[in-house]
């Protein structure tokens, strides 16, 4: 099985302002790429598509994921940019702040050239992960090519995954937003709904009311996080809770969603059922908080990865 994860990865520092900071690399999609790499091991290839500049911090980036199993063939390297930088400060209870500086990231122009290797490459992927993130970063022109991309893929029986991961800052409007989110639930096959953040793009009143519009979507399959609260997957009226995992303590929340949907869908494209994919992304996500940044160390996770 082959899946391409679309979006932006960028230069990620962490710790306290004028404070001693450590420096690594991240991004949602990125993130769970990684982790799906080293789910799927030898039965799942793992692509990224994005762009990079021509620096030796891109270099960087690429010869880290291709240590990781990630395969960078989809990667295009533009001239003379640079990738995206943010800043992670945790507070007692491991919540972060996020500070970004993003705005001329190469990966923004992904699109910009008349064909990419990924549209190129789209009818040998068995499948295409994607976000609400890889879809703000781009002009609207991107974003088009992006929709007619997942429905193409759809239309042939791919699987095609769209995760809402919703950031405002990002977008020009929440009502700008609503539309290119609307337009990407109907060209997916599974949605993965982060509740709190399908509750601030419609502006609901509590999260209860973001799990209710959630199942309302017209998704062919629904995993809906929310938090510590238990899982919810399913569709058309189906649905079932599944436990998340106890821990001692949180260090830190960064990436626990995009590793959750790392976990189910490497189970999802082995055949397993929604349920059992669910628990294992709750697993995961459970062991990844226990450590500080996005990409916690190999070992720490071999286990799960042993037990799928």
């Amino acid at each position: 099985m082959s899946i391409a994860a679309l979006g932006e990865c960028m230069l990620e520092l962490q710790g306290p302002a004028f404070g001693q900071l450590r420096q690594t690399f991240g991004g949602d999609t990125l993130n769970t790429a990684v982790y799906l790499a080293r789910c799927g091991g030898a039965h799942l290839r793992v692509h990224y598509a994005t762009a990079l500049g021509d620096d030796s911090l891109s270099a960087g980036l690429l010869e880290r994921w291709a240590a990781e199993g990630v395969q960078t063939g989809l990667v295009q390297r533009l001239p003379g940019r640079l990738p995206g930088l943010y800043l992670i400060e945790l507070d007692e209870g491991g919540e972060r702040r996020f500070h970004y500086w993003r705005g001329q990231a190469a990966a923004r122009s992904y699109f910009d050239s008349a064909a990419t290797s990924l549209e190129d490459q789209a009818d040998a992927l068995d499948a295409l992960y994607l976000s609400g993130i890889s879809l703000a970063i781009l002009p609207p022109a991107g974003r088009e090519r992006v929709l007619a991309l997942m429905a193409r893929m759809r239309a042939r029986g791919a699987v095609v995954a769209f995760d809402n991961n919703f950031r405002p800052r990002l977008w020009d409007s929440l009502a700008d937003a609503r539309y290119w989110y609307e337009r990407a639930f109907a060209a997916a096959s599974i949605a993965l709904i982060t509740a709190d953040d399908h509750q601030a793009l419609h502006g609901l009143p509590d999260l209860a009311s973001g799990v209710a519009a959630a199942q309302g979507l017209p998704v062919d399959e629904v995993a809906i996080k929310r938090g510590a609260l238990p899982a919810i997957v399913g569709a058309h009226g189906a649905w079932q809770e599944v436990a998340t995992e106890t821990v001692s303590r949180v260090v830190d929340t960064t990436a626990a969603g995009d590793s959750f949907a790392a976990g189910y869908l490497s189970q999802r494209l082995s055949g397993v059922a929604p349920v059992e994919a669910a628990a294992f992304g709750n697993r995961l996500a459970a062991r990844v908080i226990q450590h500080p940044g996005a990409l916690i160390p190999r070992e720490a996770m071999e286990d799960l990865v042993g037990r799928g």
